[in-house]
């Protein structure tokens, strides 16, 4: 009751501008994180399915078992890295930041390697067959390699935002200028990828559109620009940021603690369930490719969708940290997510249904591309406060758990949360990988070039509208009925933070 009290009487305190406010220049540069973070995995999400079935020739099914695999190891692979992390003594450039300065190489370098045309590198001796299980393995080894470098980036950077201020606002500010950087990385890869990876076939389909095929050199040039990007990026974002939020010499965190207070806290389960599908939904975009490419035979749609789906998101972050300031997180979130939730519920029943398709599109009896992206763009808007508020919604959590258990972990907690966001990647991808050829029977190495296939491409949009409609709607419910830190009850959990780092500070 103490602490409750003393946290109260914080709060009633007359506001003050607070010792550790950030501005612009800082949330720029930790932006810049997030846009090399996506530079590697939008373009590994997105387009590493691709160069398996349709240049590797792989099975999809079997595609889909290396990614269960592959994700079941960053079982292990998460968790040691949040200990690793954690308990790692600070240097005096910080905690955090220097795996900005140490890991962004062989993380670039993991990106490339996956994208290396293996089949195709006869010109250096190599012969490895298309289908082959070489191949397979190949893919299994650089795909884990790329998973532990992307972790032993993420965690640090995620947990980089809670010590470089303990201002809400300025964390509001990071949440957003990282959801900026997520645009500036994904759009880049989304904008571009298509009209760089993708060549003509010299096929029409019948509707008069020209027929495209993923090229693997491309790819692999794509990977390595990337790559690159992403280097120049973390370093940029290494010398641009600071630790103001001093963090302990030495690990003094009773782990036991932290884990059985995450497990038994509703806020952090909620925001786990809640990133779990977020994330799921971002990876299970990527099959997006597959229905641009194979129901609208247009792959440069990948590009209208992209601008469909940031463009909400570029208007309305202007407003953002007011609207935060008026409303509060959990508020905004849960009572605009609806919006997406029923849009998609909508589109997956228009999309799908021969009725409604004849009435909108009798002369192609497909769905209007026009109306798929319009939908796109409406989910987009109505997704855009969780998506620009979900990182200090972290933050938040991590607050509340050093408020209810006196111990503070970030990057514990922000492991498992991670581990949580690649959890849904893995169901995404294997479940869209095992609907792709179990039940769209698509078969990457005979069809990845053929546009339009009836009785497959119909499947392809049914995929790709019936997930999304379920995973938004779940969203909403979690957002607007489970997350429970309302605005009002968030206040004295800022103060007591804050008591405790200035009680810190002063002994």
């Amino acid at each position: 009751m103490a602490k409750k009290k003393t946290a109260d009487t914080a709060a009633s305190a007359p506001e003050q501008e607070h010792p550790n406010k950030i501005g612009i220049k800082e949330a720029s540069g930790y932006m810049l994180g997030d846009a090399a973070n996506l530079f590697n995995l939008t373009y590994i999400s997105s387009y590493l399915k691709v160069l398996m079935t349709d240049v590797f020739g792989l099975d999809a099914i079997k595609g889909g078992i290396m990614l269960i695999v592959t994700r079941l190891w960053d079982c292990i692979n998460d968790p040691i890295w949040g200990v690793i992390v954690e308990r790692k003594k600070p240097r005096p450039d910080g905690k955090y930041r220097p795996y900005l300065k140490t890991v962004c190489v062989p993380l670039g370098i993991a990106t490339i390697l996956c994208f290396v045309p293996w089949n195709q590198l006869q010109f250096l001796g190599i012969n490895i067959p298309t289908k082959s299980n070489l191949l397979l393995l190949i893919c299994y080894i650089t795909y884990i390699f790329y998973g532990m470098m992307y972790t032993g980036m993420n965690i640090p950077f995620g947990s980089l935002a809670s010590v470089i201020t303990d201002d809400p606002k300025g964390r509001t500010l990071l949440s957003t200028f990282r959801s900026i950087g997520s645009g500036v990385g994904g759009g880049i890869v989304s904008l571009l990828a298509p009209l760089l990876i993708f060549v003509k076939t010299g096929e029409i389909d019948r509707l008069g559109n020209p027929v495209k095929r993923a090229d693997g050199s491309r790819m692999f040039f794509f990977g390595l620009a990337m790559g690159v990007l992403s280097i120049i990026f973390y370093l940029w974002s290494y010398y641009t940021t600071k630790e103001r939020v001093e963090s302990a010499p030495e690990s003094k965190v009773d782990f036991k603690v932290v884990y059985g207070g995450m497990f038994k806290s509703r806020p952090f389960i909620t925001v786990a369930l809640a990133g779990l599908l977020i994330s799921g939904q971002l990876q299970f975009n990527s099959f997006n490719a597959y229905l641009y490419k194979n129901y609208f035979v247009n792959t440069n749609l990948s590009i209208v969708g992209t601008i469909c789906n940031y463009l909400p998101m570029v208007v309305l972050i202007l407003f953002m940290p007011k609207l935060v300031a008026k409303y509060g997180k959990k508020e905004l979130c849960g009572n605009t997510s609806i919006i997406a939730a029923v849009t998609a519920v909508l589109l997956a029943v228009c999309a799908n249904s021969e009725k409604i398709i004849n009435i909108i599109s009798p002369s192609t009896g497909r769905f209007p591309a026009w109306l798929f992206m319009a939908a796109l763009m409406l989910i987009g808007f109505g997704y855009t406060f969780v998506s620009l508020t979900c990182w200090a919604v972290v933050m938040d959590v991590i607050d509340y758990q050093e408020y209810k258990t006196g111990q503070r972990s970030e990057s514990a907690i922000y492991a498992v949360y991670t581990f949580s966001r690649k959890l849904g990647q893995t169901i995404a991808d294997a479940s869209g990988m095992f609907l792709l050829q179990g039940w769209a029977h698509y078969d990457g190495a005979t069809m990845g070039d053929k546009g339009f296939i009836p009785g497959v491409s119909e499947k392809l949009m049914f995929i790709c509208t019936i997930i999304p409609a379920i995973v938004y709607t779940g969203v909403w419910l979690l957002m607007k009925f489970g997350y429970p830190l309302t605005k009002e009850r968030l206040e004295p959990i800022y103060a007591y933070v804050r008591e405790k780092r200035e009680e810190a500070e002063t002994a």
